[in-house]
């Protein structure tokens, strides 16, 4: 296929994207059952817009109610205030920090960000940028992607092209063009998708640039190319850790548990996705007031209002507990909020709530909103095969900070500690039904850099290199554990995956940033290999779509969690017998019976 053909394909892709986006769900629109799923099980929906399987305790009695409203009338005065440049710093601290009204957020965060002011200032250019996207954006394709599965659980966005995923198909398309730099990267979605719900398009593409932009959010080195701000607040969060939460650092890197496993979405985000929703919005209130110095507080917050049950886990449990459980608990929001006010002043006096300025390769380089054609390659979707310079400065940081924590685990290694703990002192939570927890250690703590979570994220190409990227969202590369660098490693059970649906991925659709380095086993685990067929084919009575029932061999005891094998006694005791493919004996009854729970 030529340069030509290529080309054609691209456009003819992108414009019929495009085409489904215009016509929305009129009648004729061509949506695929998959993309539109039947929410007939659901039947409660939260105060916010997400749709739940099942009641939503009640959280607010009559008090609570008529309280919320008396605040309501408070902050209508306060914004009269506002608009006559009468109200006081001070006043407007007190208040965001105790919540913005719920039905007067999307107004205030408006006023927060200044969008009327930019509005006038850049009046039709969202016009002209999305026109521009829709016919030569090359990223058109991966936002389309990652539109169908964002926030599909929520009344805006539930249905395939409906209006608010018109919206933000359009606002992305836009924001692509206009800052090229950027282009699109994933995680935005969730961002525009959140201004959505309290802002309508245009002040929600423009809301998305100040934040990108404006020197109180800086996001613009969250989403270029290396990461050098995510890279920048992993490392000052790491200073903050060694500080104030010294007990609590070190157990995490005794469980391979690297600061690029839990921030990529705290950072990225701000904590979308990571904690509850109702709280996600406090904190979005504090953040759209104080800027980026709530994300190095929160972060820190989280982790010190946590850090008893994390002391408690080991490293499969402390991902479910900050990727999982943590967005599913019941913190009392105005409890976290408190606490992050204390963290911002404990942080201030040590000097350390603020990482510094952001140096010159994190600023924009060119003017917002100047288009200029994309090149062949950005066309068509083909990706550049070299890491750029900031993704190899990248790559070395998180690469020395495995061997840092590598040479740590080995010295803790050579200290006795008790059979059946893991090398933090904490028992072992097994995830393996009827295996043997302690011959399992050597599985969990593999640093090759290939297959750890943040060494994938420094390459734009796994994370957001736009149509011919398929992950789902930043979420995977917390997903991935380290039990995946041997691939026969007994710890089949090692994954935290994000229960997300249909945004999650497995560790191979990721493209490796660096090669694979060889392993050594661990000299504790041993791996048999039975195969085995069934002597009984499938039965034909099955539907379209079942799966095959399984059937197990007649067992030679009475306990299934056992099996024989037959030990070579006559063997080198250092040598371990290999049995060929297709060359099984049958067990003998008289072999020696190993229990392998």
């Amino acid at each position: 296929m030529n340069e030509g053909d290529l080309l054609q394909r691209a456009a003819e892709e992108r414009a019929n994207i495009v085409n489904k986006y215009a016509r929305g769900r009129e009648e004729g629109a061509q949506i695929d059952p998959w993309e539109d799923p039947s929410f007939e099980i659901y039947h409660v929906t939260d105060r916010y817009g997400f749709i739940h399987d099942q009641r939503v305790p009640q959280r607010k009695d009559t008090k609570e109610v008529q309280l919320e409203r008396e605040r309501a009338k408070k902050w209508l005065k306060m914004r009269k205030e506002w608009e006559q440049h009468k109200l006081s710093a001070d006043k407007l601290r007190r208040r965001v920090y105790k919540g913005i009204p719920e039905s007067l957020r999307g107004t205030f965060w408006s006023l927060l960000l200044e969008i009327d002011t930019l509005k006038k200032q850049q009046e039709g250019k969202y016009e002209e940028m999305r026109a521009i996207a829709w016919k030569w954006s090359p990223d058109i394709r991966q936002i389309d992607l990652d539109v169908n599965r964002t926030y599909r659980d929520h009344l805006m966005f539930r249905q395939r092209y409906g209006l608010k995923q018109q919206a933000l198909f359009n606002i992305l398309s836009a924001y692509s063009v206009y800052n090229r730099e950027i282009g699109y990267c994933q995680g935005m979605s969730q961002i525009a998708a959140l201004l959505l719900m309290y802002l309508n398009e245009e002040d929600a593409f423009w809301a998305l640039s100040v934040l990108v932009c404006d020197k109180k959010y800086s996001m613009h080195g969250f989403f270029i190319q290396g990461f050098p701000k995510l890279v920048r607040f992993q490392e000052h969060h790491e200073k903050i850790m060694n500080k104030f939460l010294p007990k609590l650092k070190k157990h995490l890197d005794r469980n391979g548990v690297d600061t690029g496993l839990y921030t990529l979405k705290w950072f990225f985000q701000c904590f979308l996705d990571r904690v509850p929703f109702r709280l996600a919005l406090r904190i979005w209130d504090v953040y759209l007031l104080d800027g980026e110095r709530v994300l190095i507080a929160m972060a820190y917050n989280l982790l010190k209002l946590n850090r008893r049950q994390l002391m408690r886990l080991g490293m499969d449990d402390i991902l479910q507990y900050l990727q999982i459980r943590m967005e599913r608990s019941e913190m009392e929001d105005d409890v976290v909020i408190e606490s992050l006010q204390r963290c911002m002043e404990e942080l201030k006096k040590a000097k350390l709530d603020y990482p510094g300025p952001p140096p010159p390769d994190e600023l924009p380089k060119t003017p917002f909103g100047t288009f200029t054609e994309p090149t062949f390659e950005q066309k068509v979707g083909r990706r550049t095969s070299e890491l750029t310079a900031l993704e190899r400065v990248a790559t070395e940081s998180v690469v020395l900070r495995r061997q840092q924590t590598e040479e740590q685990l080995e010295m803790d290694q050579l200290s006795p500690r008790p059979p059946g703990t893991t090398s933090n002192g904490h028992h072992r939570l097994s995830h393996i039904s009827g295996s043997d927890g302690g011959n399992l250690g050597g599985s969990k703590f593999s640093f090759d850099p290939s297959i750890d979570d943040a060494s994938s994220l420094v390459s734009r190409r796994s994370l957001a290199d736009t149509s011919v990227t398929s992950t789902a969202d930043l979420s995977v590369f917390s997903s991935v554990t380290r039990s995946h660098a041997q691939d026969n490693s007994l710890d089949t059970h090692s994954n935290v995956s994000d229960d997300s649906g249909p945004r999650a991925i497995t560790p191979t659709a990721t493209p490796r940033a660096l090669t694979p380095q060889p392993t050594a086993p661990s000299p504790d685990v041993v791996r048999i290999y039975v195969p085995y067929t069934s002597p009984q084919p499938p039965s034909p009575c099955r539907q379209n779509g079942d799966l095959p029932p399984r059937s197990l061999p007649c067992p030679l005891t009475s306990d299934l969690n056992k099996i024989r094998i037959k030990v070579d006694n006559n063997s080198q005791e250092e040598q371990t017998p290999i049995v060929e493919h297709g060359l099984i004996k049958p067990f003998q009854l008289n072999s020696p019976e190993i229990d392998l729970k």
